[in-house]
Order: C-alpha cells, then sequence, then structure tokens
C-alpha cells in the first residue's frame, strides 16, 4: 500500500487542478460539502488490497469474459442470456444472501437522502411504467431504498471504502447480506487521481462483491460544471468504469448520456451534486416528464430500471437483450482486435492473450525490456482524430502502450509510454501494442484495461 496525501482546495470557487497520468497525487474534490476537504480518507489507497483480477482467477470470470462490446449509445448496457447466467453464477457464489436487498456504495451523490429513498414512501410517480412496479414492490420488503448503508460517505473517492480492517464495504456487505449493489465512483476521483489508480480500485471494489455473491450495478458519474478542465477527465473515468462492467460482465448505466440531456446536466447551483424536482416538496420520485428534467430523479428511474433487471436476470427470467455487439480480434498478428469506433475499451491479460514476439521498440528510441507477449489493437479512423489511449495495469502487471505504423516490428513504433498516450492522428489505419514489460524479477504479465478516445 501507499500513502497519499491529498491537498484540498481552499475555497469552492477555486480552480482544482487538473489530475496528470503517472501522478495521482492531486488535489481531491470533496463533492459532498461546500467546501473542498482533504477529509480522513485521503491517507491510504489500497492499490494492493484484493487482487484486481481476483475475480478471473477464482473463476467469477471465465474466459472470453471481454468478447461483449458495452456500447456507448444506450443507457442500459446489454443483457443478454449470457449476461445473464454469468449474473446467476455471481449469485450463486453466496445463496443465502437476501435477494431482495441491495445496498448503495458511493459518495455524497449517493449518501443524499433523494437517491432511492423516496421510493420506500408514498410519494412516487413512475408515470404509468408498470413494468418497474414489481421491482419497486420487491425491494420495498426489505427497506434497502431507505436505509443507511455503511459504504456510502460524503467526500469518498473508489479508494475509500476499501480501506481498514474490516473496511466499510466488508461492513455493508456482513451487515446488509445484499444480493445487489449499486455503485458510483468518480467525482471526487476527478482531480485528485488518475485513470490507472482509479481504475484499479475500482476493478478491486467490483470483484470484492462479486466474490462474495453481490451482483454490482455499475453508474457513470455526471458531469463536472464547476471546472471546466475537470470536466474533460470525466468521460475518461466513465470509460474505466464502463470497461470494468463490460469486462466482468455486470450492469453498467450510462447515467451520464442521460444527463447531458437535461436542464444543467440534471446539477445544483454548485456544478457538482445532482438536483431534484420541488414542486412545493421534494420529490425525486416523481419519474413524469417535469420530475425527469432533473439529476436525481433521473438516477433513481435508471437505476430502479437496473434493478429491475438485474433482479429478472438473477430469478432466471427471460433476459431483455437477445443480441450485443461483439468485440472483434484475439490480439495476434493478423487479427488484431479491430478499434472500429470510439470511444472503446477492453480488457485483456497477457498470461494468456496475445503472443511473445517483439521485444524492443527501436523506433520509439525504447531501451524497456518488453519480452512478455504483446496485444496487438488496429485503429481506424475516418477522419483527422486527436485520440488518447491509456492502459490501467492490474495487480502486479506491467503493461506499456505503443503506437506503430505497422505489427511487424518494433522499428515501426511512432509513440509509446507506460500508462498512456495522446496524439494526432490521420485518418486511416494505425495500430497499438500493449506490450509486457520485463524486468530483472521477470515477466510482469497480467490483466489490463486499456480505453481509447477522442479528444
Amino acid at each position: 500500500m501507499r500513502l497519499r496525501v491529498a491537498l484540498g482546495c481552499l475555497l469552492v470557487t477555486a480552480a482544482c487542478g487538473s489530475p496528470t497520468e503517472g501522478d495521482d497525487a492531486g488535489p481531491r474534490v470533496d463533492a459532498g460539502s461546500f467546501l473542498f476537504d482533504a477529509g480522513s480518507d485521503a491517507g491510504v489507497e489500497p492499490d494492493a488490497g484484493l487482487e484486481a483480477d481476483a475475480g478471473v482467477d477464482a473463476g467469477v470470470v471465465d474466459a472470453g469474459f471481454s468478447v461483449i462490446r458495452y456500447p456507448s449509445g444506450r443507457t442500459q448496457s446489454p443483457l443478454t442470456s449470457e449476461v445473464a447466467a454469468h449474473l446467476r453464477s455471481i449469485a450463486a457464489l453466496a445463496p443465502s444472501k437476501n435477494g431482495a436487498a441491495f445496498s448503495k456504495i458511493g459518495d455524497s451523490n449517493t449518501v443524499n437522502t433523494s437517491y432511492l429513498s423516496c421510493f420506500a414512501g408514498p410519494n412516487v410517480d413512475l408515470a404509468g411504467r408498470s413494468t418497474l412496479q414489481p421491482a419497486l414492490d420487491h425491494f420495498r420488503s426489505t427497506q434497502s431504498f431507505d436505509r443507511t448503508s455503511l459504504s456510502a460517505t460524503v467526500g469518498w473517492s473508489a479508494f475509500s471504502p476499501l480501506t481498514g480492517t474490516p473496511s466499510p464495504l466488508q461492513q455493508e456487505i456482513d451487515a446488509a447480506q445484499p444480493r445487489y449493489a449499486t455503485v458510483m465512483f468518480g467525482t471526487n476521483d476527478v482531480g485528485f487521481t488518475d485513470t490507472h489508480s482509479f481504475g484499479r480500485n475500482l476493478f478491486t471494489l467490483i470483484d470484492t462483491l462479486s466474490m462474495q455473491g453481490v451482483v454490482p450495478i455499475l453508474s457513470a458519474i455526471p458531469s463536472r460544471d464547476d471546472n471546466p478542465t475537470l470536466d474533460a477527465w470525466v468521460p475518461r473515468y466513465n470509460l474505466v468504469a464502463r470497461g470494468i462492467a463490460q469486462a466482468r460482465r455486470v450492469p453498467f448505466i450510462d447515467l451520464h448520456r442521460e444527463w447531458l440531456t437535461v436542464p444543467a446536466h440534471g446539477l445544483g447551483s454548485d456544478g457538482v451534486h445532482l438536483n431534484v424536482y420541488v414542486p412545493g416538496a421534494v420529490r425525486p420520485c416523481v419519474l413524469n416528464a417535469a420530475g425527469l428534467a432533473f439529476g436525481h430523479n433521473v438516477r433513481n428511474l435508471h437505476t430502479l430500471e437496473g434493478l429491475s433487471r438485474a433482479w429478472d436476470a438473477v430469478e432466471g427470467r427471460a433476459a431483455p437483450d437477445t443480441t450485443a455487439p461483439r468485440i472483434e480480434g484475439t490480439g495476434l498478428p493478423g487479427d488484431e482486435v479491430l478499434i472500429n469506433s470510439l470511444p472503446f475499451v477492453d480488457v485483456r491479460d497477457t498470461r494468456t492473450d496475445g503472443v511473445a514476439r517483439i521485444n524492443a521498440y527501436s523506433g520509439c528510441a525504447s531501451a524497456a525490456n518488453e519480452s512478455g507477449r504483446e496485444v496487438l489493437y488496429k485503429l481506424e479512423l475516418s477522419q483527422p482524430t486527436t485520440v488518447r489511449v491509456f492502459v490501467v495495469a492490474l495487480g502486479s502487471a506491467d503493461i506499456d502502450v505503443h503506437l506503430l505504423r505497422d505489427v511487424n516490428s518494433g522499428q515501426s513504433c511512432v509513440v509509446r509510454h507506460d500508462k498512456f498516450l495522446v496524439r494526432q492522428l490521420s485518418a486511416g489505419t494505425h495500430y497499438l501494442s500493449l506490450d509486457t514489460y520485463q524486468s530483472s524479477a521477470g515477466v510482469e504479465a497480467g490483466e489490463y484495461l486499456v480505453g481509447v478516445i477522442a479528444e
């Protein structure tokens, strides 16, 4: 474990610095109060913690887990019979969990009583969505909607529920015995950590839940309208969350997509916290057209939908999706993983994927020993695009990213980095090599996430 010291901004109106890849010691924004606060959770970050690839090793995620692609053009991720069967396999790890209970895991936007709590009371208007009534009645029976979570706290980042023994996450699992958990982190991570550390922590959190028979439902975060620099990072963090859900085949809700279509992006005057419909009184569970012009109401609708879909899947009812997009390619020479649209995210494991063919990248004047397996990607661009490529390496893995003109030799290397690249690329075909570094201790192979996004 490494110590992290967070420097808080002194005033709400002060601009926090943007994070930089490879340097996650930037300022942390406490989105749960009207002051920016380093808080008590800014100390120890469990980068190692539970191995982030433990889900794979333990059989929670089987071979081919990254084949289904979670596309960016829909709010609820695909839930096919294949995904549904996987959710049932998670539930089967702990049959005694309460099938009508869920936990809320997150920061101040989750702690806020406008998040889901209203579903426990009388002021609910589903606006004709009768298909959601069974799930509403089911989860009401355990008082999960208005229960105070032990793993949701103002100012938290993705590592916060993992700290301590037992951790707040473990305390919540033990206390609630939930079958499901809604998870949303990133608002406080933006400006404090980088996508690499954020991804490692979120992987650990999702794997911790899954290995204990809890089905995670992961959500995107809202915009950061308080700071344009930080807001530019939000899509990168949401892509990490999408990739984790895609890799682990658990539900993902693209709430960011929904919030972009409502006034003020569903945010209050501070540009950080979700707002709520107040027609004389606070009404976050009024889901008609007037209510859905506000952030909490939008989140409540789509989270209830996500809970309903996950519950149906675990109970063996018909999956709502018959097909889903697939990621093409094995990553081997001649069968590169195809990136034909952006954003793109993929998870592989160089212990089993790829081939050890390129050992050095002389075209980039690099002396790094890349003797481990590399996984190759083909990026097709229809127009000139500035592209950011970043990698999140899990556990003890060390995976470097290389931009190539072709896949035959390291001499074609254009640029490389151990965590990220940003490059203006022409229209046409480009190649990426995600290659495994070899240190004096040996080949540092393992699982990684790669994200590719236009900027």
